[in-house]
This record gives C-alpha cells, structure tokens and sequence, in this order.
C-alpha cells in the first residue's frame, strides 16, 4: 500500500470550550498544539480560528494570522483551512480568513444537510460562556448550507484563484454525487482527495458497512482519480481509522473530531491522539508519509505560496 497521511484536526467549531481544558481556543494554544501534532507525524494540520476571549468559532483574518505564521515558521506540515467554518456563519464570513492566507489545502463540504449538536448537552449544567449552552440547544434547527452555488464559489475562489487543493468533505452517499458532479463540469482535477466523515447527527452513521458503501461508490465514481481518507467523530474515532488504514485509505483524528483518547478519558492534546493513530496505522502495516510526501501525493502548491 502507498504510505498513509495523517490529518490532524485541531479544534474545529463544534466542541465548545466547557466541554474539556484541552481544547486550544487562544491562539498560542491553537500554535502549540497543531506543532505538537505535526511532530507526533500528522502530515496535515486541519485548522479551525476562535475568538480569543469568548471561545466562539471565528473566521476573522485577525485571528487566524494570530497563529498561521507561527504554525508555519515551526512546521513543515501542510496548513489545511476550513471553508465550513461554523454552520451559523454565511459563506462570506466563513471565506474571510482562508480568502486572506491563500493555504495549500481547504476542506470543503459537498452539501447542505442537518447538523444536530443538541445531544452534546448531556447532563452538564455549568457554562464557561453564555453562547454555548444556546448553541448547542439550538442545533436542532439548524441547517449547514453548502449549495451548489455556494460550492462553485469556494472551488473558484480558494482554487482557481488561489491554487488551493481541497478536502472534499463527504457526510453521506450523496455529497459523493454532488462531488462527480463537479467533476464533470471541469472544475475538480484529479488526485481527489475525499474525506469520509461519519458519526455526526444528520451525516451517516461510523459503521463500517457505510464505509464499505462509500468506497465502493467512490471507486464507481472517480476509479483510479481519488484517494479517501476516514474520520469518525465520536467514541469510533480510532476503530474507524484503524479500518480506513486497513482497507488502503488515510486517517484524520483530532480534537475537532473527539474530545476522548479513551472512554471517559479526555485525550490531554491533539499529540495524544495523533500518536495514538499513528501506533495503529503503522501496526497494520502503514508507512506514515511526511508533510512533504503529502505534498507530492495530493499535488500541492507548496509552503511558500501561502498568503501568511
């Protein structure tokens, strides 16, 4: 099998600061923790802004120049930046950083679906932030919209202007459909990179007959064009991974995706959970690939022609 990349997640917009300490929110945080991702061997840096001060899920230019420069001056990993955003946030707001740093990769979401957090309340009744517990509580009307309108203006805007590469975030068998679609239309080029994304209320369930399904549409699909690779949000973070490796696919964990590095165990840092897959996949028999290999293997623009 060809070597396995690491995605590394790091805090994303769905995990609210109450819910673990280890969350990075500032941006020294967010700097500290995606190096210590990248040494531990995740190739690619999944990255997420917040607000400083209130935690909130941010795309402001300010706060992600607040940590880019530092990730990129003290790592060779690839800087892969969200166009998803927070399902609050419109499409204009959501591009306002990444349209600012110009990064090699972005993810993008191939659909507009449900995005349920509700079940995330549990029990607790204590709030570091009045925004949270509404947040949350809200979910249950709330709607992430990636139209295709909205998806042709990301492919131009962070592609063919830019010359960023994508995550083609897929939550279900349709946002495969809708990735084909593009392709058709001339305005995705192969390698294709497709991130399989399971366990999140309102996607497809993390089961491995779901990821069997998935592959096989995408090999129906896209043949020999595209590469996938597997997240699990969720307790199945690690059992799914470890399946993705096994059937020749690459990984991505992290905070964003889970806050947990065992049952009822907060995983401590981004670190610890990249060790942790890294362990796993190379066990089955998978060679981890450098920041550079990724490069090569997705056909990225390179470090040096970021925006920061």
């Amino acid at each position: 099998m060809s070597k396995i990349i690491i995605s590394c997640a790091v805090t994303g917009s769905i995990h609210t600061p109450s819910m673990s300490p280890y969350l990075p929110v500032t941006p020294e945080a967010i700097a500290e923790q995606a190096i210590g991702a990248a040494e531990a061997g995740a190739a690619i840096l999944h990255l997420h802004a917040r607000d400083p001060v209130t935690g909130q899920p941010s795309a402001a230019p300010e706060h992600y120049m607040a940590f880019l420069p530092v990730i990129n001056a003290q790592t060779d990993a690839v800087v892969n930046l969200t166009t998803g955003g927070s399902a609050v946030m419109t499409l204009e707001q959501r591009l306002a950083g990444p349209l600012t740093a110009a990064p090699e990769m972005c993810s993008l979401n191939m659909g507009t679906m449900n995005f349920a957090l509700y079940p995330m309340l549990g029990k607790r009744t204590e709030w570091l932030h009045d925004w949270e517990e509404p947040f949350l509580r809200n979910s249950d009307d709330l709607v992430f919209k990636n139209t295709p309108r909205d998806i042709e203006s990301v492919l131009r805007q962070m592609g063919q202007e830019r010359g960023a590469r994508f995550e083609f975030e897929c939550y279900d068998l349709g946002h495969l459909q809708m990735l084909h679609h593009f392709v058709g239309r001339g305005l995705i080029k192969a390698p294709i990179f497709i991130q399989f994304v399971m366990g999140v209320l309102g996607g497809v369930a993390a089961e491995p007959e779901h990821l069997a399904y998935l592959k096989q549409t995408a090999d129906n699909l896209f043949g020999n064009d595209y590469m996938f690779s597997v997240l699990a949000a969720g307790r199945q973070q690690m059992a799914m991974a470890e399946l993705g490796a096994r059937m020749g696919g690459h990984v991505r964990v992290g905070l964003e995706d889970n806050l947990y590095i065992a049952r009822g165990q907060l995983a401590k840092s981004n670190a610890e959970q990249v060790t942790m897959v890294r362990n796993i996949v190379e066990a089955a028999g998978r060679e981890v690939a450098t920041p550079d290999e990724a490069r090569a293997m997705l056909d990225l623009k390179g470090k040096d022609n970021v925006g920061f």
